[in-house]
């Protein structure tokens, strides 16, 4: 909560580079939060709320601000509009998250329904990112980053499956091949971190297509497994009515 506001204070007074910082700095404290509340076993439906209020502030009303000052300013009301427009649908998408949470079938653990917050808010702001560091221009206009933001905004409230990282599971095979590919990161958010984030930012939008696949087939199974216990109740449950009516007429 407090870096999102942060990220505001500082898109107001035009230092976008340490705006852009202030969000990612939310995006891993939220993917540590949960993890450091059940290590230390103070999970609750208070700290789940608190949770999804300080998401919509940090990447739902900050990334929105920020965007607005930066370039949608220029076209006012309508401007206006777009960043609105983000705010709320990632409102919306956490809304939707928190009350399926219960009722999501097992396979669907490993995924998102839709784009997640911070995702949505550091992809919101690629084009300061392209603009900054590739200097082309032409992303800070209005005719492009609303049009984007608005695109981002619809990705985090629609039913596209995308992958899960908290839920990540390696196998043994390809764990020395991950710690190749962290140390790689870890280099490159040293040493070019905009550039890397970058490239993080079109491998994860690349990633949509293969993570429907793979939920559509989990699903498939899903439904195949359930079809087939369907019919060996049906199967048990006549059998059980013919040994009944074997019994009546002996």
């Amino acid at each position: 909560l407090c870096a999102g506001l942060t990220a505001v204070r500082f898109a107001i007074s035009v230092q976008w580079e340490f705006a852009m910082i202030a969000i990612l700095v939310a995006a891993i404290l939220d993917a540590l939060d949960g993890r450091i509340a059940r290590l230390l076993k103070a999970s609750s439906n208070f700290g789940a709320e608190l949770d999804s209020l300080s998401d919509v502030i940090a990447f739902g009303v900050a990334p929105g601000l920020i965007i607005y000052f930066w370039s949608l300013s220029d076209i006012g009301g309508v401007g206006w509009a777009a960043a609105l427009f983000f705010a709320v649908c990632c409102a919306l998408r956490l809304a939707r998250f928190n009350s399926t949470l219960e009722t999501r079938p097992r396979f669907a653990n490993d995924f998102f329904m839709g784009v997640p917050a911070p995702s949505g808010a550091l992809l919101a702001l690629l084009p300061i990112l392209v603009s900054r560091e590739l200097n082309v221009a032409i992303f800070q206009h209005p005719a492009v980053t609303g049009p984007w933001v608005v695109l981002i905004a619809l990705l985090m409230v629609s039913q596209i499956p995308t992958y899960s990282l908290k839920r990540l599971r390696v196998p043994q095979r390809f764990f020395l091949p991950m710690l190749v590919l962290i140390g790689l990161l870890a280099a490159g958010l040293a040493g070019a971190p905009w550039h890397t984030l970058l490239i993080l930012s079109f491998v994860y939008v690349g990633s949509f297509p293969m993570s429907y696949r793979s939920f559509k087939k989990l699903q498939r199974q899903e439904e195949a497994e359930g079809l087939k216990g369907n019919q060996t109740e049906v199967d048990e449950a006549r059998e059980e009515d013919a040994t009944g009516t074997h019994l009546r007429e002996v």
